[in-house]
Order: C-alpha cells, then sequence, then structure tokens
C-alpha cells in the first residue's frame, strides 16, 4: 500500500526528455501531414470559415455596444461580453471544431485540446467577468449615483472579480496539466482569509454600500430618520455616508452601521399625517361642542388638506379636549407645519364666528377665586 509519506510527485521531465518529445512530435506532425494532405485542406478551409464566422460575432457584439450607448442597458453589457472575446480564443474553436474530422496523431490532438482548454477557461472567465461588471454599472447608472464615493467601490469590487476569477481559471489549467492544485488551494483560502480577517471593516462597509446600490434603502437626496438622528444623504461613500443634519451639521456614519438601524425614509412618504389637540372650556355650551368635528373637516378641506377624524377624546379636570388628524399631501414636514398652522388659524376663526371658547387656564384660575378675597 502507497501512503501520503512514501508517495511521490512526478518528476518534471529533463532537458534531453523534452527534446525527444519535440522530435517525436514534429515526426509525427510530418507523418500526418504527408497521409492526410487533402483531409488537412478541407477541415483547414472550415475552420477558417469558422474562424470569420466568429469575428463577425465579435464584430457584432461591438455593434451592440453602439446600440447600447454605454453601459445604459443590456444590449451595450451583452455586446461588450461579446467583443471581448480573444482572437486566440476564436482561433483554438475554430481548430478544436474541425480537428476530429483531419484525424491528427494523438500527440498534435492533445496539444490542440489543451491549448483549446486554456483559451476556453480564460475565454471564459473574461466574459463572466465582463457580465458582472455590466450589471453592476447598469445597476448604479439606473439609479443615477454617478459622482459618489462610490465609484471608488466598483473600482474595487472589479479588482476582487478580476482577481478571484482569474485565479479560479488559473486552478482549472493548472489541474487540467496535471498540476497538485490542493496545496495551491488550501494556500489561497488561508490568504483569504487572513486578509478578510485583517480587513473585516473596511469590507463590511463596502458591502453594505453594494446593499445601499441594490436594495435602495435610500438615495442621494432623500431625508432619512434613524436611531435619534436624521437629516439629508448628501454623499453615499466607500465606507461610510453623510448626512446634512437640521441644524446645518455634517454627520458621518459607516455604512454598516447605518444599515444596522431602523431607517426612516421621509422622501418617500405619500403625505404627513398631522395631530392637533384643542382644549375647549367648560362654559361651551353642548350643542356648540357637538358641532366641533364639522367644523375642523371644513377648516381642514379649505386648506387642501385631507380630512382624518376629529373626536371628543378626554373630559378632563378642567376642560373638553378634542383630538384631530389630517393629512398634508406633502411629504415635507416643513409643508406640514406650514399647513397645520393654517388650519389651527382657519379652526379659530371658524370657533370665533359660532361662540366657541377655548380653554384658557389663567381665566379659569381668574373664575375660581371668591369676590372679596
Amino acid at each position: 500500500m502507497i501512503t501520503n509519506a512514501t508517495r511521490k510527485e512526478p518528476a518534471l521531465p529533463t532537458g534531453d526528455e523534452l527534446q525527444v518529445q519535440a522530435q517525436t512530435f514534429f515526426h509525427d506532425a510530418t507523418i500526418w501531414m504527408q497521409s492526410h494532405w487533402l483531409n488537412i485542406l478541407i477541415a483547414s478551409g472550415i475552420a477558417i470559415a469558422i474562424f470569420f464566422a466568429l469575428h463577425a460575432v465579435r464584430r457584432w457584439g461591438l455593434h451592440m455596444c453602439k446600440r447600447g450607448a454605454g453601459v445604459a442597458n443590456w444590449y451595450s453589457i451583452l455586446g461588450r461580453a461579446v467583443s471581448k472575446t480573444g482572437h486566440f480564443f476564436i482561433l483554438m474553436t475554430s481548430i478544436k471544431l474541425v480537428s476530429g474530422y483531419a484525424n491528427p496523431p494523438a500527440m498534435v490532438a492533445s496539444t490542440v485540446s489543451f491549448l483549446f482548454t486554456i483559451a476556453a477557461v480564460f475565454q471564459a472567465a473574461i466574459w463572466l467577468r465582463e457580465f458582472i461588471f455590466g450589471a453592476v454599472e447598469h445597476k448604479t447608472s439606473q439609479e443615477d449615483y454617478q459622482g459618489t464615493g462610490l465609484s471608488s467601490a466598483i473600482g474595487i469590487i472589479r479588482m476582487l472579480v478580476t482577481i478571484v476569477l482569474f485565479a479560479i481559471a488559473t486552478v482549472v489549467v493548472l489541474s487540467n496539466l496535471g498540476v497538485n492544485v490542493t496545496g495551491l488551494v488550501a494556500g489561497l483560502g488561508i490568504g483569504g482569509i487572513a486578509i478578510g480577517l485583517a480587513a473585516q471593516g473596511i469590507f463590511a462597509d463596502l458591502f453594505a454600500a453594494l446593499a445601499i446600490i441594490f436594495d435602495k434603502p435610500f438615495r442621494i437626496g432623500d431625508n432619512i430618520a434613524f436611531s435619534s438622528s436624521k437629516g439629508k444623504v448628501e454623499r453615499i461613500g466607500l465606507k461610510s455616508t453623510r448626512i446634512r443634519g437640521p441644524n446645518g451639521e455634517e454627520r458621518i456614519i459607516a455604512n454598516k452601521k447605518l444599515l444596522d438601524y431602523e431607517l426612516l425614509n421621509n422622501s418617500n412618504r405619500e403625505y404627513r399625517r398631522v395631530t392637533l389637540t384643542i382644549r375647549l372650556a367648560y362654559t361651551t355650551p353642548g350643542e356648540k361642542a357637538a358641532m366641533v368635528p364639522d367644523i375642523v373637516r371644513a377648516a381642514v378641506e379649505s386648506e387642501g388638506c385631507i380630512f382624518g377624524k376629529a373626536w371628543l377624546a378626554d373630559f378632563a379636570q378642567s376642560s373638553m379636549n378634542f383630538d384631530i388628524e389630517f393629512d398634508s399631501p406633502s411629504p415635507s414636514a416643513d409643508a406640514a407645519d406650514e399647513k397645520k398652522h393654517r388650519v389651527a388659524m382657519e379652526i379659530l376663526k371658524r370657533f370665533d364666528a359660532e361662540g366657541i371658547n377655548f380653554f384658557a387656564p389663567l381665566q379659569a384660575a381668574q373664575e375660581s377665586v371668591e369676590p372679596g378675597e
């Protein structure tokens, strides 16, 4: 039984052995060409036709890029990926498709298969990279994130995707060469874990920035509230987001920490709910108090707001308390405050016209004093 301790890796060929292999290859190729020249000519003609056909597909990809006009749509993404098809891949694909018809010797066939494998693996990595780049750029351009710090994040993502894809392609090629890649894969894994642990904070904020792009909890220009803070989003960066506070201050918060909060996006409101409490004196006649909901509705609707409800909420110790709810049609907090003011003034005018009195604590205290005291 051969154990791990006694197993030996195959030795690399020496210079003399390589020379012998090269001589054998050229000898077999010469005999093959002399005995199969007609098949080789026909196969070569077909390969040339396939070569130009694949180049035509590549030119079609360039045309799709122009039709897509940048990265704004999927025409450009597909076209850019096709246009990145390499000449070596086209050449080896043409040869591989016709090599069986020419009936080449084993060494020639294995050489063609090996070169085609290299070309196909790296070409697949390039295509996949372009599709990933295109999807990310399409998303960022669609959501109008240009001019932000996310351009730096996209650059890092491009670098990471390229490294990962070509590392996988290299491992696949080496495996096809018969190289034992177990140690290499283990080393890459350990190195990746070490880098991830060392920069986990940076990567966490980076992926949080991507989550902001794709999940869209907020965008630049939105007014958001989180924890005990609120403000307008001014910039979404690689590591942090900058928010302009209500007092003019700039607040900087890490992307990951920001997404850990429950966010309130006020810019996505369809309206703002306004609440108001009015207190009527107990000297108000009952029939007048019963008119309050109708008077309030008329006041609210006269200011272009949406009436919710008005009801007698409580018989307090010194007053009758009415709670009022209505909706301001604008998501703006300033507009809601303005509507609240206008509605309150309109209610005051209508109450004066009807002789309905508000509760006044000072007046109540004066009335409670006995005459002559």
